[in-house]
């Protein structure tokens, strides 16, 4: 099994890419967990520019992942003892941190989403509301919108990414014969110049016309079904091309193709939204701009990943090094914004002085929390780290 490096730097940047998404939710006019004071609709076209595919593009990639975590699973029982083990070694990787972020990490943001939303304002202090956080306190009301405590937050996606690894799991374990047949046909299908535009995006298109009207995208698992069937899809469809050099080679050819319909899907997305910010639109239209959406989902996704696997750098150092960082990053990002935003609040900076200040401040914090955790043996499976010291920035890159 050889180690897909350009895969390594898509995780690493679309991972990299959620912190500057949300510095960026700071200063929209979207619903977050606070706002800034000078809040306004300037960046939004550019939020929408990933908003479609930033979250797909990491669950497909965690699908190649987990086919060669599974496959490196397999040849050691090949040469131990037999017995598989990857659910459980899976599962401590993900699980624990989830535990870890939800009780340690995620509770500042909804002390301050508390503190700047509530009405009257929240004036108990930290200590006092986490208390009432880990009792899980469903009193924190705006009308009838109430905070429901304790929760994951931007950890959704750990939660999400174990529920689809024990899902697949099951498929690996009691169907195996009918997922090959399957992820054979659909690696045929999708090497085609065609196939590899065509049929995804149908999909994709399908599912927001028909779902997204119906199934609000709430990040709470049991009542997310529209991101359920897009996330899952991509998840089990990023196992199944894994070995598929027919259908990256396709990707290859066509990245430009799919870089020209996502850029264009996504100007007819930004005029549709600006257009219609206040008048309802024809149904007609709204037909087709969820259409354009799934469109702009999956080109984004094949022009990334055709343009990675063409230019990538290949393995080095850095890369080695980012790797084994982000996910501990990505655990720390949305806490450390949130009170790094509050805490710059009282300097009234403009927002094109703070926002670049926000972006490098917290990427220090997060990579200094990183190396302060990498060192200690107890606190690395908290933050998804194998339960071990790293290996030193230049040593050869495991065989994942």
């Amino acid at each position: 099994m050889q180690r897909r490096h350009d895969l390594d730097w898509v995780r690493t940047c679309a991972f990299a890419l959620l912190v500057l998404y949300h510095v960026g939710m700071y200063y929209v006019t979207w619903e977050w967990h606070v706002d800034s004071p000078r809040a306004s609709p300037a960046l939004e076209p550019f939020m929408m520019l990933s908003s479609p595919w930033r979250l797909g593009l990491l669950f497909l990639v965690s699908g190649v992942a987990t086919a060669f975590l599974l496959g490196k699973a397999r040849a050691a029982a090949a040469r131990d003892d037999g017995r598989v083990r990857f659910l459980g070694p899976r599962s401590w990787r993900l699980l624990v941190p989830l535990a870890f972020g939800m009780l340690v990490i995620v509770p500042p943001q909804s002390y301050f989403e508390v503190v700047d939303k509530l009405p009257g304002g929240y004036h108990d202090g930290y200590l006092a509301f986490w208390g009432r956080y880990l009792a899980a306190d469903d009193s924190f009301c705006r009308g009838d919108d109430c905070l429901i405590l304790p929760t994951w937050n931007h950890l959704w996606f750990v939660a999400y990414l174990w529920v689809y690894t024990v899902a697949l799991w099951a498929l690996v374990r009691f169907a195996p014969r009918a997922l090959e047949r399957v992820g054979t046909r659909l690696a045929a299908a999708l090497s085609t110049p065609a196939g590899i535009v065509l049929w995804p995006a149908a999909w994709f298109a399908l599912a927001r016309m028909s779902l997204v009207g119906v199934f609000e995208s709430t990040h709470a698992l049991v009542d997310d079904w529209y991101n359920h069937v897009q996330y899952l899809a991509l998840f089990l469809l990023g196992f199944a091309i894994a070995r598929a050099d027919g259908v990256w080679d396709a990707m290859v050819r066509q990245r430009r193709v799919a870089l020209a319909l996502w850029l264009a899907s996504w100007v007819a997305i930004v005029a549709y939204f600006y257009h219609f910010a206040q008048p309802e639109p024809p149904q007609g239209l709204r037909l087709a701009m969820r259409a354009a959406w799934g469109l702009n989902q999956w080109c984004a996704i094949v022009a990334i990943l055709g343009f990675a696997r063409r230019w990538s750098p290949g393995d080095s150092p850095a890369l080695r090094y980012l790797s084994q960082a982000i996910f501990p990053v990505y655990i720390l990002h949305q806490t450390i914004i949130i009170l790094l935003a509050v805490g710059l609040r009282p300097l009234a900076l403009p927002p094109l002085l703070e926002g670049p200040l926000l972006v490098v401040a917290t990427f220090a914090l997060c990579f200094a929390v990183y190396e302060l955790v990498r060192r200690i043996p107890l606190a690395r499976p908290l933050f998804g780290l194998a339960g071990r010291r790293a290996a030193p920035a230049g040593a050869p890159a495991p065989a994942a």
